[in-house]
Formats: structure tokens, C-alpha cells, sequence
């Protein structure tokens, strides 16, 4: 303008009605391509994650960025999870709420998990929660699973953590309804307290978890033998407890929850 016209930038601008500070700013916004990549590396690790699990992570890899960028690259990559609405409004409303556990070992939930192998071999997945801490505290995998191989799942938790929980939230699965586990209850003081029929969200904690784990491990690896799966599975069981954030902890992880509540197995 200056050189086509012949004018100085503050005439220049004055007749534009333009501000010469506007003129002459030089953004220093830093490179985002960095962060903008490294946002797109976890979130296509961590299917599961939005955008403040995701700034959390970061900050502990030491990216010095507040939430509100975080949010914004996000959405500029196009990573928006959809939200879910929730079904069946009415019997929500109408559920009578269960008792939420107010301390570590209060209560654990189990359930299982069905997948297959490579060549279609099918396998089933035991996986134990705690309801206090979230943290995992077990994923038994094997080709079938019944009663007696809960019960030895059980007693190897009840070695590890020096302690039996109050009370198991099971469904009524046949291997939750056994006489196996009837009797290791029993013996072991522990009450099993069984879902409804047809009500998962009287297990909600360990139905949320099996999602994740579907979602996280078994819908991203292959697996070419049990022995495969389960190496597989218990990486990514320790990866869930340590290092994974947890929302409903103040994104701490499971086993960071468990530390600042007093919790240290023994063993």
C-alpha cells in the first residue's frame, strides 16, 4: 500500500481507518503440529478418552498446555466422541439405587467376556473390579471358565490383597451360581449379592469397565494364542490401573486412588 500509493502507514491506516498495531502484529503462536500429533497418537491409542482425560495425560509427559487448547485441537482433528444418550429414561428413574462401597475391599464386581482368537477359537475372560478403587484387580482368560476356576481366581486375590471382600456383585451366570462359589463364600464370610434378571446396571461398575476393555484391548489386537491373549490382556490390565486416568477419581489413576486411600497389599 505504502509503495503503490505513495503514502506513510500512519496516513495509510488512518484512512482506512485501520490500527497500526493490527497492522504490525506478528502472532507468536508456537508450532501445534507437535501437540495437534501427539493428541491424534492418544487418542487413537485410547479410543476411549476425551479431551480432559487426554490433557491429563499430557501434562504428565510434561506438555506445558491448559485444557482449553487441548479442547480446541481436539475438535479441529475431528476426535469428538458422540455422546450417548442414555435409554429407557422412565425405568432409570424408577431404579432403587444400590449401595456405593465407601472403602477398599468393600466390594468387588465380576463378570465375563467373551472373544476369539486369529483362527476364530473362541475364549472367555473373567474380570474382577473394585467397586471403591476401580482398579482391576484380575482378568482371567481361558477357553471355559467354570465355577471351581472362580473360586481359585478368588483365592489367589484373597492371597495377594490379605483380605475378602464383604460383598461380590455377580449375575446369575451358571459359574456365579455354582455350589464351588456358594461354599468358597461361605467359608470365607463373603456375600454374593446377585443382579436382577435382565437389570446389568445392578453391575454397573464392572459393565462400564468391560466396555473399555472391549473397546481399548480386545477390539485392537490380534491374538494368536491364548497364551498371546493373555500377555496381551495383563499389559493392558497394569496399563488401566497405572496409568490410565479415571474421571469419577479426579483423574487419578485406580492405583493412585488405592494409595491415597491407605491401600497397600501386603503382598
Amino acid at each position: 500500500m505504502q509503495d503503490a500509493f505513495r503514502v506513510s502507514e500512519r496516513r495509510g491506516c488512518a484512512a482506512l481507518r485501520f490500527n497500526r498495531k493490527s497492522h504490525r502484529y506478528k502472532s507468536r503462536r508456537e508450532d501445534q503440529a507437535p501437540l495437534r500429533q501427539r493428541i491424534r497418537e492418544i487418542a487413537e491409542t485410547r479410543v476411549r478418552c476425551g479431551y480432559r482425560r487426554i490433557h491429563v495425560l499430557l501434562r504428565r509427559e510434561g506438555w506445558e498446555v491448559n485444557v482449553k487448547r487441548v479442547r480446541r485441537l481436539y475438535c479441529l482433528e475431528g476426535l469428538n466422541l458422540r455422546a450417548k444418550r442414555p435409554r429407557r429414561h422412565v425405568m432409570a428413574a424408577r431404579r432403587v439405587e444400590r449401595p456405593k462401597a465407601s472403602r477398599t475391599n468393600e466390594i468387588w464386581a465380576m463378570d465375563f467376556v467373551s472373544d476369539a482368537l486369529f483362527n476364530g477359537k473362541r475364549f472367555r475372560a473373567l474380570t474382577v473390579v473394585d467397586a471403591y478403587t476401580r482398579e482391576c484387580l484380575a482378568i482371567h482368560v481361558d477357553q471355559g471358565i467354570k465355577g471351581e476356576q472362580v473360586v481359585d481366581v478368588m483365592d489367589r486375590l484373597l492371597f495377594e490383597r490379605d483380605a475378602a471382600p464383604a460383598k461380590i456383585r455377580v449375575d446369575n451366570g451358571p459359574e456365579f451360581i455354582s455350589k464351588a462359589l456358594d461354599h468358597w463364600a461361605y467359608i470365607n464370610r463373603v456375600t454374593l449379592d446377585f443382579s436382577r434378571p435382565g437389570k446389568p446396571t445392578d453391575n454397573a461398575y464392572v459393565e462400564s469397565f468391560n466396555g473399555r476393555f472391549r473397546d481399548e484391548c480386545l477390539n485392537t489386537h490380534w491374538f494368536l494364542s491364548l497364551d498371546d491373549a493373555r500377555s496381551k490382556i495383563e499389559a493392558w490390565r497394569r496399563d488401566f490401573n497405572e496409568t490410565r486416568p479415571h474421571t469419577s477419581l479426579g483423574f487419578m489413576t485406580p492405583a493412585e486412588f488405592a494409595s491415597s486411600a491407605g491401600f497397600n497389599p501386603s503382598r
